[in-house]
């Protein structure tokens, strides 16, 4: 690599339909908030021609964080694909937010690549966030590489970078991570600080100079030779231990020279299999130059080393009721299977489907089956559906460039897929797939909201279908207890930008509420109570009495109903319609309106009238009796308690057990996991743990992850439901 040579390529910047899945690569930019990935992506994209000297779209606009909601925020918020041609080869470049709460997008833009470049900033080092992506990659064997950035930063150092890289992602093989280009710096300035101007390359020890704002290359003089020899040598060994010639080595050690042809070609070989890691530097172009400082080097290590998408094996996919099908790799005339990788909506064309094509050909104007089986309890409802392509279209920016077709391996978008969202299925009419799911995170941080005027109310439920359909990382709840609208988020961060979206972009007004868990009742001792509801106002009256005894039982145990009516002084045919009331009551609740569980309601006696008593009667006798029951007994609130499980890193262990304890948690073990963490198992009071999401990252600078499940019902302390109580007086 570095040994072609490259000019301004101009308008053959611009990546239209790729005709072979040879000619395309796929790479999604990984990353910290702030290492620079859109940056990077812009200076690639001025780079390969398709961006003008200003770094704009030449038809204007912005190529990346175009989203009125990015530019507010001057964050990435979602993911955005930027594709670019360089020497005949398509790159999709994936650009993905580096925030954690919106992980949900980094995770659809591994699904779509074929290789990924952690960007990492030398300013920053390495997050624990981004260790965590390079080891899911690894478990897949994903190619990956690393970029440098921030080098003008007065801090900085890239050799101190590059250590830090092989230590966090060698995986106890430290060679696997090393630099192809080390930093040529220039003159020292009056505050000491050496800007980088250009790069050496290691294999072909040449001088790459961008201090002009073009890339020069040049010998080496004599005296820049030994300052490379060492990290020449340790990148030779590093590329040969890898190539597949075995006696490479050997002749090495014994001083036989390599040609650096070969060199590359195994170092090539090497990245596409995933087994050796490249370390460059970039940093974008300086004001009216054509070329930012590394940025031809990546290309070219992307369009050499990164894998085609004939080299991926396909998702698992099965027929849509569950039976196996083998899909072709990649075969542009195999039967279509493509997979919706993000979901938007555009105010004058609608639902506009981001899509990537793993076998057939995708055409505009064409009949697809659309399979849809999200997970359960999403707010997604499965569907098969046929529905028609509409125009297909490279993005670049807020622009869309026609297409005619999609080859397998290649990325674009559809429009007007109305029933399609995030993760769903195309397939053709006839041969109708579903591809298996990409793992999505949990939404742990509940938002409950409102509409804020009837003019809302009409328009929420509608927009909450679409947020939730664009963003797979989004649950809805609608929970029929608290009757409470609940939007689950996987952050702060996250629940922000959704109700921007539904304000800014479905028009719909909310009002954030408390979020209530579901509380019960129960009797904290035996007592007895006496329904009696007769009426007589002319004609046919209403009659029944009934006598009940209620006592509490373990947890667990729900309602029972026992009858103990002697002599007939109830009829039989009433009892049922006693037990229909006391159940119906217990649902409504007897003190503070929560379901009440875990008695036993005994039926002791009663009386009846031969004309006047009814099932409706009995009914109302029975509720009025277990309130009365209720009036003379201690009535205990129950609250949910779930099961909690961390996985934290070593280092946070205690302040994670701790932070659980203060939240009335009771810790049930630890157990080791891999890469030096431990599985810290709790039980917590749900009320305990509405923001833990939040809480948690900040408590474990984003390195952990938590996951919960309800348990029991569990009696909750006098103090804490004193406060319940009042809270609960206060907002009704």
């Amino acid at each position: 690599m570095g040994d072609k040579a490259h000019t301004h390529p101009g308008a053959a910047g611009r990546a239209q339909a790729a005709d072979h899945p040879a000619s395309v690569r796929n790479v999604v930019l990984v990353g910290s908030s702030g290492s620079g990935k859109t940056t990077l992506v812009e200076a690639l994209a001025l780079t390969a021609g398709a961006l003008n000297r200003a770094g704009r779209v030449e038809d204007g606009g912005c190529v990346s964080d175009y989203d009125e909601i990015e530019q507010r925020r001057r964050r990435s918020v979602q993911l955005s694909l930027v594709p670019v041609t360089w020497d005949g080869i398509k790159v999709n470049l994936l650009d993905t937010p580096g925030y954690a709460d919106f992980v949900g997008e980094l995770r659809a833009g591994l699904r779509a690549a074929d290789a990924a470049l952690f960007v990492v900033s030398a300013a920053d080092g390495v997050d624990g966030s981004t260790r965590v992506v390079w080891e899911e990659c690894a478990a897949v064997g994903m190619p990956r590489a690393i970029v440098i950035t921030h080098l003008e930063a007065a801090r900085a150092g890239f050799e101190e970078t590059t250590r830090a890289c092989a230590e966090a992602f060698g995986a106890g093989d430290p060679d696997a991570v090393l630099p192809l280009y080390l930093p040529l710096r220039g003159p020292r300035r009056p505050d000491g600080h050496a800007p980088v101007t250009g790069l050496i390359g290691l294999l072909t020890q040449k001088l790459f100079d961008y201090a002009s704002g073009e890339r020069v290359e040049s010998a080496p003089d004599a005296a820049r030779l030994p300052l490379i020899e060492e990290a020449r040598g340790r990148l030779i060994e590093g590329v040969i231990a890898e190539s597949e010639d075995e006696t490479l080595m050997d002749r090495y050690l014994a001083g036989e020279p390599v040609d650096v042809k070969t060199l590359i070609e195994d170092l090539e070989r090497a990245v596409a299999r995933g087994s050796f890691f490249p370390v460059l530097a970039a940093a974008p172009a300086a004001e009216g130059a054509r070329q930012g400082l590394g940025t031809v080097e990546l290309l070219e290590l992307i369009t050499r080393g990164f894998p085609t998408p004939l080299e991926r094996a396909a998702p698992r996919v099965t027929t849509p009721d569950g039976r196996p099908r083998e899909l072709p790799r990649c075969d542009p005339d195999a039967s279509l299977a493509a997979e919706v990788v993000k979901t938007s909506s555009d105010p004058y064309v609608g639902r506009i489907s981001l899509v990537r094509v793993f076998s057939g050909t995708l055409r505009a104007d064409q009949a697809v089956h659309v399979s849809g089986h999200g997970p359960a309890g999403r707010g997604h409802e499965d569907h098969d559906v046929d529905e028609r392509v509409g125009a297909l279209s490279t993005p670049f920016g807020k622009q869309q460039r026609p297409v005619s077709h999609v080859v397998a391996g290649d990325l674009a978008c559809v429009a007007r897929l109305t029933r399609a969202e995030t993760g769903d299925t195309l397939s053709s009419k006839d041969d109708p797939l579903l591809m298996e799911p990409w793992a999505m995170p949990e939404p742990l941080l509940p938002l409950a909201i409102r509409a804020h005027g009837k003019a809302d109310e009409d328009r929420l439920s509608q927009g909450l279908a679409r947020l939730v359909a664009e963003d797979p990382t989004t649950r809805l709840e609608q929970n029929p207890e608290t009757h409470q609208v609940v939007l689950w988020c996987l952050g702060e961060a996250h629940a922000d930008v959704a109700l921007e979206r539904l304000r800014g972009r479905y028009g719909v007004q909310v009002d954030v509420v408390p979020h209530r868990v579901s509380l019960r009742e129960t009797f904290g001792r035996k007592a007895a109570g006496r329904g009696r509801h007769v009426k007589q106002s002319g004609g046919h009256g209403q009659y029944a009495i009934c006598e009940i005894e209620v006592e509490p039982l373990p947890g667990g145990s729900g309602i029972e109903f026992v009858d103990e009516v002697v002599g007939g002084a109830v009829p039989r045919q009433f009892v049922p319609s006693v037990e229909k009331g006391v159940r119906a009551q217990a649902a409504k609740g007897v003190a503070a309106g929560h379901p009440l569980i875990d008695v036993r309601v005994t039926l002791r006696d009663g009386k009846a009238h031969s004309v006047d008593s009814s099932d409706a009667a009995f009914q109302t006798a029975g509720a009025l009796a277990l309130r009365e029951a209720a009036a003379g007994a201690a009535i205990r609130l129950l609250e949910p308690v779930a099961e909690v499980s961390v996985l934290v890193g070593d280092d946070y262990v205690g302040a994670v057990m701790s932070d659980l304890s203060g939240r009335r948690g009771r810790v049930l073990g630890t157990e080791q996991a891999p890469g030096g963490r431990t599985l810290v198992r709790a039980e917590v009071p749900e009320i305990e743990i509405g923001r833990y999401a939040v809480d948690l990252r900040s408590l474990s600078h984003g390195t952990a992850r938590f996951d919960r499940r309800y348990a029991r019902h569990e009696p909750m302390p006098p103090q804490v439901a004193q406060r319940v109580r009042e809270a609960a007086h206060e907002g009704a």
